[in-house]
């Protein structure tokens, strides 16, 4: 109480101040007034005009913003169902327990502020807190764990800020309105979010209590942006290397210690003094990012959701900021004291004292004189008493009490009266009001979109800023969705020009990550690639105007590293100049990994082609035993002399340096094949690097077409946006619908036959419908006779047949040939086949043909044409 005197005197003393000041500003306008009535006659000097400009720029015009409007005066209740009008009895029965609670409470605890316990809803009915609560697990994965869940909230809703910053709200609407108006303050947030995580399992809670301006207006100029900070190296242990018994000594140090000890003071002296620089610098920024005094400090009401430890495997509790989904520990300095706080089934009174804000509260509910509740039969279990004061019981009153029944003084929280929470697909997908919603941190802006609103897929922006004025742009990192290319992230560093563009597994080049600070070819870029998608297995290639560098993983000829060194060109390079005018090439090296299969003296570790100067190195891997490795080099040269005659291979063309000297390496003929080899190989790895340029330019020109085209993906399960997977559906159901109009119209009708004998708009009589039924009947049974004459011909012809087949096989069964005989049987199996087929048919025939004439003569009976003519006869 003594808190609160103080903080109302020092708003008095405020407003005091600046009426005081008020009052001196009017008396120096008031003073100018003459002298600007002399305007004409006076004469303005160069100091006057800065002595007033200096005045005028020291008076403070507040700029007013209106905030967003949502009142009950703008919500349409006509459609509202009737428990959002009206109470139940069992509500009616809560509220007088609320509001009895309530006069306990303020008897009780006279100088505390009274309980936020049933404010009216939209339709100005008083509702329980706990009852506005209505917990729910919408069809979405991103909305069942807390941080994704909290993320929607925020960005689905826009905050209103409450009418009177000191108390609660007058009303609390439901969820649903939140949701389709999304518009609310605090409290509407912190019910929505609690909804949802209560739903998705966790055990939550909404909190009324005091927080910081900043937390109460959703100021986060002063907070760090979370896609700002950078994730925490691990710090990877050096692996200690053992050193071995026989190692080449270091050479002896012989400088001068004196000179070093000299070196070593004055870096000290100049860390010493950045390290002051840098410190005042910071301590400059913390001054000027320092929050002004807020007179109202500790007094703001605000509403949060807490979740305690337990359920959903969480490890501690901690609070959720519904206004800017970040999470916090109850020791936050933001969070200042907790009035009460509940959840669907209770309500709880924080009895702890806040003066160290939340930092020293014990949340633990079960435990009355912390938390005293209002209803009983709450899940939270009581504190239990220890042994002592178990033991000193009055073993009397259980005596007394022993025998009677326990009355049941548990009152069951009544059912939420808002409806379903429901979140269309489409408002699910727009996350935010009208598809775009911007926040601005600490040196950054974020901007968010809804997929689909922009043409490029791009969905968030984050703009850095070197400023605390945002004047200055450090870097803008851009994130796009259902790209076509696989787009993912764009990373633009204004200082430096460097563009880094990062795709997903799928794109067509298989490119992973393209960094670059111009598109023209031939200039400074590197590509990383998804290796596993691509055949050769080239994992990353850079590329400088004079150079370029391959990396390989996984190849079957083990080569793992590429380096092309170029020459000036003589003709200035084009996009489309690299087929007819390459970059000449100086030197390729190439390196290879270990081979398990060869011995290490035979397996290659690098080879050089220096082709300005017609030389191959080789260097072979290194045996485990061995210091050094194998070297080798060729000299090349024209294989024929001037006079035309074929050179021979000499000593002096090959240099070579063995750990360990065989004879075969010696001679002449190995080095001249391997120097064969080593050539063919050369052209392989020249025509290898042209067509790295060739993609080069392929990818360069690739990539300016899909950002100038920037096509977007459309999942054929979103029937609202993919127009082929619509106009298909809808041709569907015409062919469909066209198909049933053609078999209605070629619809048979059996008596439009006879019918047609008859005159013309004559009326039926009852002979003409008796003669028209025996007819139509006599023509059915003659045609089932006809169809069992039919298949009882083709039975006999089939058997005839395969009987003088049989014939014709006793009779030359001794000079056919295995073929023959084959073709005999296959032909006796085919033809036992049909023969069984027709007589099914047949006997099936013989079953049904009765069962269809009286089909078609009861269908004759009912004929809305002969029905009644025919009714004397039936």
């Amino acid at each position: 109480m003594e808190v609160l005197k103080e903080k109302v005197e020092e708003e008095e003393e405020a407003e005091r101040e600046e009426a005081a000041e008020r009052a001196e500003r009017a008396d120096k306008i008031e003073k100018m007034r003459p002298a600007e009535g002399r305007k004409e006659e006076i004469i303005m000097t160069q100091e006057m005009l800065r002595d007033l400009e200096r005045k005028l720029s020291e008076i403070e015009i507040p700029i007013l913003t209106e905030p967003p409007i949502f009142t009950k005066d703008t919500i349409d209740v006509s459609t509202l169902p009737l428990s959002y009008k009206t109470n139940t009895p069992k509500e009616e029965h809560l509220l007088l327990v609320a509001d009895n609670f309530s006069r306990q409470y303020s008897h009780l605890c006279p100088d505390r502020v009274p309980l936020f316990l049933h404010p009216l809803n939209e339709c100005e009915v008083p509702k329980f807190v706990s009852t506005t609560l209505r917990p729910t697990l919408l069809p979405y994965p991103e909305l069942y764990n807390w941080d994704t869940c909290a993320q929607f909230v925020s960005d689905f809703l826009t905050m209103v800020p409450l009418t009177d910053p000191l108390r609660p709200p007058q009303y609390l609407y439901s969820s649903t309105t939140v949701l389709k108006y999304q518009k609310g303050n605090c409290f509407d947030f912190s019910t929505l979010l609690c909804s949802l995580l209560i739903g998705s399992g966790y055990d939550a809670y909404c909190v009324n209590g005091y927080g910081s301006q900043d937390l109460c207006h959703m100021d986060l100029t002063r907070e760090v942006c979370p896609l700002t900070v950078k994730p925490k190296e691990p710090v990877k242990k050096q692996e200690k290397v053992q050193t071995k018994k026989y190692t080449i000594k270091p050479p002896r140090d012989l400088s001068s210690k004196f000179e070093q000890e000299q070196q070593r003071k004055k870096e000290e002296e100049r860390r010493a003094e950045e390290a002051r620089r840098l410190r005042e610098e910071e301590e400059q920024l913390l001054e000027a990012e320092k929050a002004k005094p807020d007179p109202l400090y500790g007094l703001r009401v605000h509403s949060w959701v807490l979740v305690l430890s337990g359920k959903r495997e969480v490890p501690e509790t901690f609070f959720i900021d519904p206004l800017t989904a970040h999470s916090y520990s109850p020791q936050d300095e933001h969070f200042l004291g907790i009035e009460s706080l509940w959840n669907h089934k209770n309500y709880w009174i924080n009895m702890q004292d806040c003066w160290n804000c939340c930092k020293d509260l014990i949340f633990d509910l079960g435990d009355a004189v912390r938390w005293e509740f209002m209803l009983l039969g709450t899940d939270k279990p009581n504190l239990s008493l220890t042994e002592e004061e178990d033991n000193g019981m009055n073993d009397d009153d259980d005596v007394e009490n022993l025998g009677k029944e326990d009355e049941d003084k548990s009152f069951d929280m009544p059912h939420s009266w808002v409806e379903q929470i429901e979140i269309s697909p489409e408002a699910f997908e727009s996350r935010c009001p009208h598809g775009k919603k911007v926040i601005q941190y600490k040196k950054a802006k974020l901007e968010k979109w809804a997929p689909y609103l922009n043409s490029n897929g791009l969905v968030t922006r984050l703009t850095t800023y070197k400023d605390m004025e945002c004047s200055q742009i450090l870097e803008i990192k851009e994130w796009y969705q259902n790209r076509e290319d696989m787009l993912e992230l764009k990373h633009i560093n204004k200082t430096t020009g460097l563009h880094v563009d990062y795709f997903k597994p799928g794109h067509t080049q298989a490119l992973r990550v393209h960094s670059y600070k111009s598109m023209q070819p031939e200039m400074d870029r590197v590509m990383e690639f998804y290796e596993t998608a691509r055949v050769d297995g080239l994992t990353k290639r850079e590329e400088t105007p004079k150079s370029m560098t391959e990396y390989y993983q996984r190849r079957q000829d083990f080569l793992s590293y590429r380096h092309i060194d170029y020459g000036p060109r003589v003709k200035k390079i084009s996009q489309n100049s690299a087929d007819s005018n390459p970059r000449p090439m100086v030197k390729i090296t190439e390196r290879f990994s270990r081979n398990p299969e060869k011995p290490a003296d035979e397996d290659v570790a690098e080879h050089v082609f220096v082709i300005g100067e017609d030389r191959i190195q080789l260097r072979y891997h290194c045996r485990e035993d061995h210091i050094t490795a194998s070297k080798r080099e060729f000299l090349q040269r024209t294989e024929v002399d001037s006079k035309g005659n074929k050179i021979i291979m000499t000593p002096d063309m090959c240099i070579s340096f063995e750990v360990e000297p065989m004879e075969h390496t010696k001679k002449l003929l190995y080095q001249y094949q391997t120097l064969m080899q080593l050539k063919s190989e050369e052209k392989v790895s020249r025509h290898q690097a042209w067509e790295s340029e060739l993609e080069v330019l392929e990818i360069l020109k690739l990539r300016e077409e899909e950002e100038a085209a920037h096509t977007l993906t459309i999942s054929i399960y979103d029937t609202r946006r993919n127009e082929k997977s619509k106009e298909y559906r809808e041709a569907m159901e015409r062919v469909l619908h066209e198909e049933h109009l053609r078999q209605v119209e070629t619809q048979l009708d059996y008596l439009a036959p006879f019918l047609v004998q008859l005159p013309p708009g004559e009326k039926l009589t009852r002979w003409q419908a008796m003669r028209l039924k025996d007819e139509c009947l006599s023509d059915f049974k003659q045609r089932l006779i006809d169809k069992a004459n039919l298949i009882q011909a083709r039975f006999e012809k089939e058997t005839q047949e395969l009987q003088k087949k049989q014939q014709w096989y006793q009779e030359n069964q001794v000079t056919l040939s295995p073929e023959d005989e084959d073709l005999y049987l296959s032909y006796c199996s085919q033809a036992m086949f049909r023969i069984r087929i027709l007589e099914q048919r047949l006997n099936r025939h013989k079953e049904l043909a009765p069962l269809k004439y009286l089909a078609l003569e009861e269908k004759l009976y009912k004929d809305p044409r002969l029905v009644e003519l025919l009714k004397v006869f039936t």
